[in-house]
């Protein structure tokens, strides 16, 4: 197919930026493993240093890593993206880009913990001011614009409450007060959620999450809607050294494949679960945006091609009874991350989001009761079961502890 960028969604993701190894005719793409590139004489060199195309430095660019770029890019409909390290890599390269001494950020209240936390404990130190705010009410992002913000900055879904922004009407809120508008993805992936397709300037994504999927290499990605952009944060990218090394591109091309299946099937478990936690007697409330009963459903279907994998759910008995949950599963993993194969289960309380002070943790809705469970591939009837008897042993012991 000449034009995959036209082709369905399995078929961008399998084939997208990819080629067969021009030298060899590998149709896996190669590892690069090197860190510099020979040329054949000094004009070479000087001409690929002073913006010629071909690779110098594998922190300025590799094979392997931009291979994954060009994927990534042709599944968010960018212009082109910067693999890194990882992605508070990703996220700190697009702080670091605009967010200059005396530059204001607007941010969703309840992102990524260290998403957060680097802006309060580390910008501050140079003069960046900052606001967060319940960006799933758009009253909220429009009231807290200065004359300096340079940057919106929103998780759509939030971690870990779930919240939605409308990407569309936030992307017109920030450029009509002169800033850009980037968007954390990676609760969606490129697979259900498209944000530069609705405005938005920049994505991000810890690649570490869904884009992999198999909890075993980690990465982030920033993809930019327009050049000018990209090359902005390009600059900065690579002279701080977030890039990423090309054996961690190389797993995460392999990884990113089935995407769409893992998401297909992670989400339809999902969805059943939150049925059954909805039902339950032992659970407080669902946090689920697949349910037709949550508050942003229809916001869901107007910007997501499906809800996701991610339940957020309360056992009644508030965070004692959360923690003898999370202590007595079987099957899912008591671990930190997401979009796995493997369902993951944590207290945001006291893990991802434990460094965040109480009183804003509170404000902006992470509960001590919240439990977060990143469903993923098992079959759906041994994942109920399991949490079906850890529900019934976190009850027993309440009833025991209250003699």
């Amino acid at each position: 197919m000449d034009d995959v960028s036209r082709a369905g969604p399995h078929t961008r993701i399998i084939h997208g930026g990819q080629q067969a190894d021009p030298h060899t005719g590998a149709v896996s793409m190669p590892i690069y493993q090197t860190s510099t590139f020979a040329f054949t004489d000094a004009d070479e060199g000087a001409a690929r240093f002073g913006g010629a195309a071909g690779c110098k430095y594998t922190r300025l660019g590799n094979p392997t890593t931009a291979a994954l770029e060009r994927n990534v890019a042709l599944l968010e409909y960018g212009c082109g993206g910067l693999g890194a390290s990882s992605g508070m890599a990703a996220i700190n390269s697009v702080y670091l880009t605009f967010l200059d001494s005396d530059a204001h950020i607007v941010a969703t209240d309840c992102m990524y913990g260290p998403s957060r936390t680097v802006l309060e404990t580390e910008y501050t130190r140079f003069g960046v001011q900052m606001t967060f705010v319940d960006s799933s009410h758009l009253d909220n992002v429009a009231r807290a614009l200065r004359p300096n913000t340079k940057l919106v900055y929103i998780e759509t879904p939030a971690n870990p409450t779930l919240k939605l922004t409308d990407i569309a009407r936030c992307a017109d809120i920030a450029h009509g007060a002169g800033a850009l508008l980037a968007v954390d993805n990676t609760f969606a992936s490129p697979y259900l959620q498209n944000p530069l397709q609705l405005g938005a300037d920049i994505v991000v994504h810890s690649m570490t999450k869904f884009i992999n999927g198999h909890t075993d290499v980690v990465a982030g990605m920033i993809v930019a809607r327009e050049e000018e952009v990209l090359e902005r944060i390009r600059k900065v990218h690579v002279n701080i050294g977030g890039t990423m090394d090309p054996h961690q591109a190389w797993l995460v091309l392999r990884g990113i494949k089935t995407l769409g299946l893992r998401v297909e099937r992670a989400q339809e478990n999902a969805r059943a679960l939150a049925y059954f936690l909805q039902r339950h007697s032992e659970v407080a409330w669902v946090n689920y945006p697949g349910l037709v009963d949550h508050p942003q459903h229809a916001l869901m279907k107007q910007q997501m091609r499906g809800p996701g994998a991610i339940v957020c759910f309360g056992v009644r008995g508030g965070l004692e009874a959360g923690r003898r949950l999370i202590d007595s599963v079987e099957l899912a993993t008591l671990a930190v991350s997401l979009g796995g194969i493997e369902t993951l289960i944590e207290h945001p309380a006291s893990m991802t989001h434990a460094g965040v002070a109480l009183e804003e943790r509170l404000k902006a809705g992470i509960t001590d009761d919240l439990v977060r469970i990143a469903v993923g591939c098992e079959d759906y009837d041994d994942l109920e079961k399991d949490l079906e008897q850890a529900l019934e042993k976190a009850t027993t012991e309440a009833v025991a502890g209250a003699r």
